[in-house]
């Protein structure tokens, strides 16, 4: 999760429309959908989004490649947008990923920037614009003849954890403290103190010409920040917010220029859908590799889907993938405490994450 340290290469992109594939600096290849196909698409009806964090691209748990393989596979996604992918042993991921799911029978593009985040796409890749970040990925793709989707795949800065300082830890040494830290000028201070606020400054931004563009964007990933929506008066008293109420800069910067929480939009209240993605209840790896506050529960939603509102757009579901379990205070919790939605995985799963699935309609 937290430790996954980014690379911070210069990428240059080049792109042309007429080609059937495109190879980065890094010897990374995005296949490309011949302009003469693009033009025959005509999409409309389901649209299944998928965002995991790989954890190092599943080498933390035996056999977690394959493992990836059979979420994206069950899942049934059509976009994927993965992190903490580190081209094991300089084996691209992506083209490894790709491959291993043309074997089960399922065609997808992709883009490898390089960076921690990659997507993954049934739908042809026709363009991927260069951020000046290593926390985010952008790529679009082309629906039909007459619109595109600007996917943006996150992993941000997992410093300056500061959701754990109300739990009593620090969210930079990961230290148990001497007591919760409850002041939340504090909290937010220690917070904004972190990289994420720059790249989600720079996505709003960008995201704002796809806009006028006339094009749907997307945004998913592991934020490593909660939800303003869901610290607040309902929950203060639970998952030791110990009576905090954090308006989480990058979730209301978000709601502030229009994005929707797809998970939030389906489930609007955070008591009995809370939703968590963090801690999963990995049962093939022991608790010292997962735990990082033994003496807390800190179960919190930090990886997310994100969407604009478009006139073809519209939220249909959104589900957390993966085990129903999470760990607190040091032991495995096999519950849930409210009415999520899950799709479950059997053996396996590959992460320390749950992922998150949201279905839209595309009309």
């Amino acid at each position: 999760m937290k430790y996954w340290i980014l690379s911070f290469s210069t990428i240059f992109l080049t792109i042309l429309m007429g080609c059937s594939s495109r190879t980065n600096e890094q010897g990374t290849t995005s296949k490309k959908q011949p302009e003469s196909q693009v033009a025959k698409i005509a999409f409309k009806g389901s649209l299944k989004v998928l965002t995991l964090n790989a954890w190092h691209e599943g080498t933390k748990v035996s056999d977690g490649f394959n493992a990836i393989a059979k979420v994206i596979h069950r899942s049934e996604a059509d976009i994927v947008m993965l992190c903490e992918i580190t081209n094991h042993n300089n084996v691209v991921f992506s083209d490894r990923i790709v491959k291993e799911l043309m074997d089960r029978g399922e065609k997808y593009y992709s883009f490898n920037s390089g960076k921690s985040p990659i997507i993954l796409s049934k739908f042809p890749i026709v363009s991927t614009p260069a951020l000046n970040t290593s926390y985010l990925t952008k790529c679009r793709v082309q629906i039909d003849e007459n619109l595109q989707i600007a996917i943006y795949s996150a992993h941000l800065d997992y410093t300056h954890y500061a959701c754990y300082l109300p739990r009593g830890y620090d969210g930079i040494t990961w230290k148990k403290l001497p007591e919760p830290i409850l002041d939340t000028k504090i909290i937010l201070e220690q917070n904004k103190a972190s990289q994420r606020d720059e790249a989600i400054a720079l996505f709003v931004n960008n995201a704002q010409e796809e806009t006028e563009n006339g094009n749907i964007v997307l945004l998913g990933g592991d934020f490593n920040e909660p939800s303003h929506l869901d610290w607040g008066e309902a929950s203060k008293d639970l998952f030791d917010h110990n009576g905090t109420v954090v308006p989480w800069q990058n979730s209301k910067t978000l709601a502030e220029k229009g994005f929707l929480d797809t998970y939030r939009t389906k489930y609007p209240d955070p008591v009995t859908h809370p939703g968590f993605t963090w801690l999963a209840n990995n049962t093939h790896v022991p608790l010292d590799e997962l735990v990082w506050t033994p003496e807390a529960d800190d179960r919190d939603r930090i990886d997310f889907i994100y969407y604009r509102p478009h006139e073809r757009l519209a939220l249909e579901d959104a589900v957390v993938v993966g085990p129903v379990g999470c760990v607190v205070n040091g032991e495995r919790v096999v519950i849930n405490p409210g009415q999520d939605k899950f799709l479950e995985m059997n053996g396996i799963w590959p992460s320390d994450h749950k992922g998150v699935l949201a279905t839209f309609r595309i009309d």
